[in-house]
C-alpha cells in the first residue's frame, strides 16, 4: 500500500481530520498529502488524526506532522494528538517551541543582583573549599612525616622527574628570554646617563629576586599545575578516587602528597636554574651589544647579586610552588563527573594557580622592603 493522507471535514464544518495510510518512512517519499492550508479555513477550529491505517513511520512522519500541528497553531486552531502514536506524541512534546517572553526591566534589575549573589556564594563557597582542603593538607603531611601515609614512593619518584628534568627545557628557554629582553630594554635607558654597566645589576636583582621565582612558578602553573588538575579530575569522573576510599586507602595520601611534595622540592632548584639561565641572557646583551667585556660584567654580577637576594627568591619558589601544587590538587579533587568539568577545573587550576602568585610575590616584596632584605 502507498502512503497516502486523505482529509475529512465533519457535518458541521468545524473539525478537520486527516487519516494516514500504508507506511510513512524516508524510503517512501514522497508522500502525496493533501493542501493542508486551504483545508485550515477560518471555519475550522478542532484537528484531529486517525492512524487506525497506519503501517510503518519514522522521522519523516514526525516531520510532517510537527509542521502540520505548527501550522494549525498559529492559526489557533486546536489540534487534538490522541489519534497519534504513543511515539509520535511524546517527540511532539520535545519539539514543541516555547514562547519566549522578553525580560522587563525590573527582571533586569533582579537579574544583576540574582547574578552578583550567585558569584558571592561562589566565593564563599570556594574559600570554604581552599581552607577544607589546607586542613585536610596539613594533616596528610603530618601523617606523611610519622610514616603513616600510603603512598607509592615510584609515583613519587615520577613526579619528582616530571616536575624537575623535564620541566628544564621550557624554563631555560623562557628564563633566557626573558633575562635578554630585560638587558636590552634597560641597556635603552641606561645609555642615556652613560651606565651601561649597571645593566648587570639589573639583570642580576631582577631575576634573582623576582623573575626567576615568578617566572618558573607561572611556567609549572600552566604545565604542571594544569596537569595535576586534569589528572586527579579524570580519576574523579573514573571514580578512581571513590575506589580509593572504598579499599580504605586515603586519596589525599595516596595521590596529593607526592605531586605536592615533588613540585614544593623541585621548584627551589627550577627558580635556581632560571635565575642562572636569566643572568646568561642579560651576559650576552651586555657583551655583544653594549660592548661590555666578560670580565666586568661578571664582577659587576658578583658585586650586586648577595647571598640574602638568592634566599628572597628561594623562600618564594617554595611558597610558589605549594600555591601551585596545591590550586591544581584542590581542582582536581573537586572536579565534576563529566569531561566538561575536567576542562572547567583544569582552566581554573592555572587561573587560580597564576593570580595567587602575583598576589604572593606582590606581598613578598612589600615585606621583605619593610625589612630591608
Amino acid at each position: 500500500m502507498n502512503p497516502e493522507c486523505v482529509s475529512q471535514i465533519n457535518d458541521d464544518g468545524d473539525a478537520l481530520s486527516l487519516c494516514f495510510s500504508g507506511p510513512w518512512t524516508i524510503s517512501t517519499l514522497p508522500f502525496s498529502l493533501p493542501d493542508v492550508p486551504s483545508l485550515l479555513t477560518d471555519g475550522i477550529s478542532s484537528l484531529y488524526f486517525n492512524t487506525d491505517r497506519l503501517e510503518q513511520w519514522d522521522s519523516a512522519f514526525l516531520v510532517e506532522i510537527s509542521a502540520i500541528t505548527e501550522m494549525a497553531a498559529e492559526l489557533g486552531i486546536t489540534v487534538v494528538t490522541d489519534g497519534l502514536p504513543d511515539g509520535i506524541r511524546k517527540l511532539l512534546r520535545l519539539t514543541r517551541k516555547k514562547t519566549v517572553i522578553p525580560p522587563s526591566s525590573n527582571s533586569l534589575e533582579s537579574g544583576l543582583f540574582e547574578e552578583i549573589g550567585k558569584q558571592s556564594l561562589a566565593l564563599v563557597k570556594e574559600s570554604v573549599q581552599m581552607l577544607t582542603f589546607t586542613g585536610d593538607i596539613f594533616l596528610a603531611y603530618i601523617r606523611f612525616f610519622t610514616g603513616r601515609a600510603r603512598y607509592l614512593k615510584k609515583d613519587f619518584t615520577f613526579f619528582l622527574f616530571d616536575c624537575g628534568p623535564q620541566a628544564l627545557p621550557i624554563i631555560t628557554l623562557i628564563s633566557f628570554l626573558v633575562g635578554f629582553t630585560l638587558a636590552f630594554i634597560g641597556a635603552v635607558q641606561l645609555k642615556m646617563f652613560g651606565a651601561d654597566i649597571y645593566v648587570a645589576n639589573l639583570v642580576g636583582l631582577t631575576m634573582t629576586r623576582e623573575m626567576g621565582p615568578m617566572m618558573a612558578a607561572i611556567i609549572m602553573a600552566g604545565r604542571t599545575g594544569a596537569s595535576y588538575a586534569a589528572q586527579l579530575g579524570t580519576m574523579q569522573v573514573n571514580e578512581e578516587v571513590d575506589a580509593l576510599q572504598t579499599m580504605g586507602i586515603n586519596p589525599l595520601d595516596f595521590l596529593v602528597l607526592p605531586r605536592m611534595t615533588a613540585l614544593i622540592l623541585m621548584m627551589p632548584l627550577l627558580a635556581i636554574c632560571s635565575d642562572f639561565i636569566g643572568i646568561v641572557g642579560g651576559f650576552f646583551i651586555g657583551c655583544f651589544s653594549l660592548d661590555i667585556s666578560p670580565i666586568l660584567y661578571y664582577e659587576q654580577t658578583i658585586k650586586a647579586v648577595h647571598l640574602n637576594h638568592f634566599l628572597v627568591g628561594m623562600i618564594k619558589s617554595v611558597v610558589f610552588g605549594y600555591l601551585v601544587a596545591f590550586c591544581g590538587c584542590l581542582k582536581g579533587m573537586n572536579c565534576g563527573r563529566s569531561a566538561d568539568s575536567v576542562g572547567k577545573a583544569t582552566t581554573s587550576a592555572v587561573v587560580t594557580s597564576i593570580v595567587l602568585i602575583v598576589i604572593t610575590d606582590a606581598g613578598f616584596t612589600f615585606f621583605f622592603n619593610v625589612l630591608g632584605i
